[in-house]
């Protein structure tokens, strides 16, 4: 998590300040429910958050007392009652330090859960604008990076939108997944809490109860959260390359904005390099790098070990934060994107026609020629065509065979660009509503 690939609303949840604040809220909530219970006073209650909601809580003090009693918790819990007073004998009553741990990282997790679904909103948004802007745009669709039949830009763009749907839906899983409270002290029998401390928590802080927790939140659902994440990662990198595939010189059917006073290289001033898309394929690549870890975190010694700690404390700030950035940039790029129509039929024209040969070939089965034999005459025209050896449709039509079975006004019809686009309406009714 560096501040060149941060943002200040994501990086917040992560900070220092926001996580004792939210283990104090969770100590506050306990004591709050112990109350009713009878287990400590209220006036004891009322004190801890009277004195602990005020307070300024200093890291660096509670950094120092972690250096002596080598425990986060314990130092928080330490630095908590120098401002509640006696009263702090009450807080933590029955809990351990996974409760607060665990529950905080589901927290934290929600609302960087929250914050990457408005992310994905707005490139949702983005998507679909151009997509209908390019509906019928005509370019080549590529197979194996060779040139297969004609598609539209606005269809490839709705390729993306459906995908970045599904991530969403992904996510929203995971955020209901992870957003789970465990308040149920060692080993997570509840011997020293009562279980209606842990629903009192989880309502007042919008989470679901723990079914059943052994003294940690198991990691499957931790697991599942940050492999959603390596897939919504993922899909940024299939659009990121295609659109970097685009702006190869060869290509140029589309390119990233380059904007006034920009510069694309150090040694040659003409260069126009897709940094915005190649920026976003590395930063893929970090956010995947926290799902295998995250996988491994699942088996944890008994009923708890820390093995799983060290490895939260740095991928989730990382991974959110990344991700988050990379949502950002990819809606700005989409946003920008500089689209050359004339380029994408220039490209289309450049095989001679050839783009159409599958319409040629279906044509002549349904003259009665044998798929076999229809397949042999249209490729032993096409192929003098890939050695710049003529145009497709002439060479067809000085094909005694091809001419046997179809007239020069039926080739012409086979050689119809918009034939290929008479369901572009029907898949975006299914994509778009």
């Amino acid at each position: 998590m560096i501040p060149r690939y941060s943002r200040p609303e994501m990086v917040a949840i992560w900070s220092p300040e926001t996580k004792f604040r939210i283990w104090f809220e969770i100590e506050a909530h306990a004591c709050d429910a112990m109350a009713e219970l009878g287990v400590i006073p209220k006036s004891a209650a009322k004190t801890i958050w009277e004195k602990g909601g005020a307070a300024k809580f200093d890291v660096e003090k509670i950094d120092a007392i972690e250096r002596e009693v080598k425990h986060d918790v314990i130092a928080f819990l330490t630095h908590l009652s120098e401002f509640i007073g006696e009263d702090s004998r009450f807080v933590h009553q029955g809990m351990t330090s996974s409760d607060v741990l665990d529950t905080t990282l589901a927290i934290q997790m929600s609302r960087a859960a929250d914050l990457l679904l408005k992310d994905m909103d707005d490139l949702l948004a983005a998507i679909k604008r151009r997509a209908f802007e390019h509906k019928m745009t005509p370019t080549i669709g590529r197979s194996h990076g060779i040139h297969a039949e004609p598609v539209t830009f606005g269809l490839k763009l709705a390729t993306a939108y459906a995908e970045f749907t599904r991530c969403r839906e992904r996510l929203v899983a995971a955020r209901k997944d992870i957003a789970t409270c465990a308040i149920s002290g060692a080993v997570g029998t509840f011997a020293n809490i009562d279980p209606l401390v842990e629903e009192h928590v989880a309502a007042q802080l919008g989470l679901a109860v723990e079914p059943v927790s052994t003294q940690v939140i198991p990691r499957d659902r931790h697991a599942m959260f940050f492999a959603t994440l390596g897939v919504i990662a993922s899909s940024i990198e299939r659009l990121a390359t295609e659109i970097r595939h685009l702006q190869r010189s060869e290509v140029l059917e589309a390119e990233e904005y380059f904007s006034p006073g920009q510069k694309g290289s150090s040694a040659m001033p003409h260069k126009r390099n897709p940094v915005l898309t190649e920026n976003l394929t590395g930063l893929a690549r970090i956010v995947r790098a926290a799902v295998t870890p995250a996988l491994e975190n699942v088996a944890l010694w008994h009923e708890r070990d820390i093995s799983h700690s060290s490895v939260e404390r740095m991928f989730g700030p990382d991974a959110t934060v990344t991700l988050d950035f990379a949502l950002a940039r990819l809606t700005n790029v989409i946003d920008k994107l500089v689209v050359y129509p004339e380029n994408m039929q220039k490209n289309l024209d450049r095989l001679g026609g050839l783009v159409h040969s599958q319409r040629v070939m279906l044509a002549l089965t349904q003259k009665g020629v044998s798929r076999e034999d229809s397949y042999r005459l249209v490729q032993r025209n096409a192929m003098p065509v890939w050695r710049g050896e003529g145009e497709f449709k002439s060479l067809l039509n000085a094909d005694a065979e091809v001419m046997a079975k179809l007239t020069s006004s039926e080739i012409d019809e086979l050689f119809d660009l918009g034939y290929h686009f008479k369901h572009v309406d029907t898949i975006f009714k299914r994509v778009f509503g």
